[in-house]
């Protein structure tokens, strides 16, 4: 360790370190350091005393100012709920298509509808809302029981095929299974219901005595449900047949599976978790996407 000595350049003294010939100046701190510290110790001793602090054993010191954030989130929630409870009876006061046209209203309904369906719907119908396989599509336009909001709002109440005593009851008979059609037949009625929805292999000139005979078909045993137009019933929960949407497929042989085996999807019945204004908020929300979907 070397004797202290002034550095010629700087003029600092030294504190007698070297390393490797660079020696250590024993340089002061800056003055705006000490005023800093000087400040934030001025500062941590009047916000002790002015603001909760030190534990006591028992409990804490209040504070001059005596101010509890347990108090004010206390307030700030009571606030919520107090603005909360105003939309949703406005959104009950309100008739269903009439609220859409309240865009203050939407923005509501898009915000909290998209929690809603986050958190109870997504996991079948997607978070994109277009469904996948046996899980419907609801931003295609193509409803099984009616896409008005409180259409909409019974089948959130009450479930399909579910526990529900006013649950909707929908089911596809397994035609081939339960021998009420022989699987010529069936191939029959597939080629005349692929026809329906412009299928271009299809309706072609040799295939039109096929399908002749699948319209007898299906007018004996698939009208009923679907409708002499194909078109489906709501009542029944029964699809349309010639949009081209499909729940379960509509190549050859996702439709011979469907008839041949049957189909019954199941929709819970959310009566229990959700409320009378949650349904709704999930209802205008379905429709909201249906006209915003590109």
């Amino acid at each position: 360790m070397s004797v202290k000595e002034r550095d010629p350049v700087s003029g600092y003294k030294t504190t007698g370190h070297e390393w490797n010939g660079i020696k250590e100046l024993n340089t002061p701190v800056p003055k705006p350091i000490w005023f800093f510290l000087i400040a934030a110790v001025i500062f941590s001793v009047v916000l002790w005393i002015l603001m909760p602090a030190w534990p006591t054993g028992t409990g804490y010191t209040k504070g001059i100012l005596g101010v509890d954030q347990h108090d004010s989130v206390q307030k700030q929630l009571v606030k919520a709920a107090t603005a909360r409870a105003d939309w949703r009876a406005q959104l009950m006061a309100v008739e269903p298509d009439l609220v859409k046209d309240d865009e203050a209203l939407m923005q509501i309904v898009r915000e909290t509808g998209h929690m809603l369906f986050g958190d109870n719907c997504s996991v079948c119908h997607g978070t994109n809302a277009r469904g996948s396989m046996g899980f419907p599509n609801l931003v295609d336009g193509s409803w099984l029981w009616g896409g008005d909001v409180k259409t909409i709002e019974e089948t959130l109440r009450v479930g399909v095929n579910d526990a529900h005593e006013e649950t909707r009851f929908g089911q596809m008979p397994a035609f081939g299974r339960d021998q009420m059609l022989g699987r010529d037949d069936i191939i029959t009625i597939i080629t005349y219901v692929r026809s329906l929805s412009g299928q271009p292999d299809v309706a072609t000139a040799e295939n039109q005595d096929v399908l002749a005979r699948g319209a007898d078909l299906f007018l004996d045993n698939c009208s009923a449900c679907h409708g002499e137009d194909a078109k489906g019933l709501t009542m029944m929960g029964a699809p349309d047949l010639t949009d081209g949407n499909w729940l379960y497929g509509g190549d050859r042989q996702a439709l011979f599976e469907t008839l041949w085996n049957g189909r019954q999807g199941h929709m819970p019945s959310w009566e229990g978790r959700l409320d009378a204004v949650d349904r709704r908020i999930l209802a205008l929300y379905v429709l909201d996407l249906q006209g915003r979907a590109p």
